[in-house]
């Protein structure tokens, strides 16, 4: 096994300044690879999972004029949520991190993200709202998974238009944008996939925040299942971090992002500008229309949609593109 500092894109505001990441040993490779195929693909993906994570090793953040330290928790995750005042322009930043262990020191770059001016921020889930995954049926999903490498695996439709016309709608300048993040019930091991799939489609570049890390081949049998309260919570963490913000919010009816999104709406009443929610299978679901039709008598836009045409066409009607 080889040790691993692996950062993920971190957010900043006016005065504070959150990155965060894991250190942990593993067999997986140093980068996603797109073009194996077959059975090297396959094993590929199941080393993400195979994993020991290092608590309570010291790691370093630098960052501007910044050096700060602290240590690993007990599954390898450590994150720095500190003051910072200095002036800085929006848009991304690097930042470092290095630590030791066993005499061997790492230094990785990671980046952080400073808001442009926005129009509103944008919360999408990634699983069957613009990543086709299948997630309502657990064999075909891991299939997909498995067999299919990054240079197969499908977004809908339509999607990346419409989410690069809700990234860029209000911004003057080519290099603006209005701020995404990336919510899923993927686990952090997938951090390298998502990106991957995100470059590869020409998706927005997001903050992307995933469930807590696995550690064991059998895990990966249950990738993105179990509760989803962390989603809640990610979501909360956000809007929490940029409270002035109006939010849109993208979800999709194969799991509980209905249910998620009616409860930031009802403890965030002023900051949800509107929810989408794609349909996943053949006819709407009723449990999701009765939250969406009481989320519309709280004021918040909602769209139920099978196609992002019709997404996007709604986005025109109430002035989000």
């Amino acid at each position: 096994m080889k040790f691993d500092l692996k950062l993920y894109r971190g957010y900043l505001n006016d005065k504070n300044l959150v990155v965060f990441g894991h250190v942990f040993k593993s067999w997986a490779p140093d980068k996603y690879r797109t073009d194996q195929r077959g059975i090297k693909h396959a094993v590929s993906v199941i080393q993400m999972f195979n994993i020991s994570p290092i608590s309570n090793i010291k790691v370093e953040l630098q960052f501007k004029n910044s050096t700060v330290t602290t240590k690993t928790l007990a599954d390898g995750y450590f994150r720095f949520s500190i003051p910072f005042e200095e002036e800085l322009e929006s848009g991304w930043h690097e930042y470092k991190v290095k630590c030791e262990f066993n005499n061997i020191g790492v230094v990785e770059v990671g980046e952080v993200l400073k808001p442009f001016e926005s129009k509103y921020g944008i919360i999408s889930d990634i699983d069957d709202t613009f990543l086709i995954s299948h997630s309502d049926n657990v064999l075909r999903k891991l299939y997909v998974m498995l067999l299919k490498n990054i240079n197969k695996r499908k977004v809908f439709a339509d999607v990346v238009m419409h989410y690069r016309a809700l990234s860029s709608y209000g911004q003057e300048k080519d290099t603006a944008f209005n701020s995404f993040f990336y919510v899923s019930s993927s686990e952090w091991n997938l951090y390298d996939f998502i990106m991957k799939v995100a470059q590869i489609h020409e998706l927005p570049k997001a903050v992307i925040k995933l469930k807590k890390i696995k550690t064991g081949v059998a895990d990966f049998l249950f990738t993105g299942r179990g509760s989803h309260d962390h989603k809640f919570e990610k979501i909360k963490d956000i809007i929490s971090f940029y409270p002035k913000l109006p939010y849109v919010l993208l979800g999709d009816d194969s799991q509980k992002d209905p249910n998620i999104y009616e409860r930031i709406c009802k403890i965030y009443p002023l900051n949800i500008q509107a929810v989408y929610i794609r349909q996943t299978s053949d006819a709407p679901k009723k449990a999701t229309q009765e939250i969406l039709k009481n989320l519309e008598d709280m004021g918040v836009k909602i769209c139920y949609f099978e196609h992002s045409e019709k997404a996007i066409q709604h986005s025109k009607e109430i002035g989000l593109i």
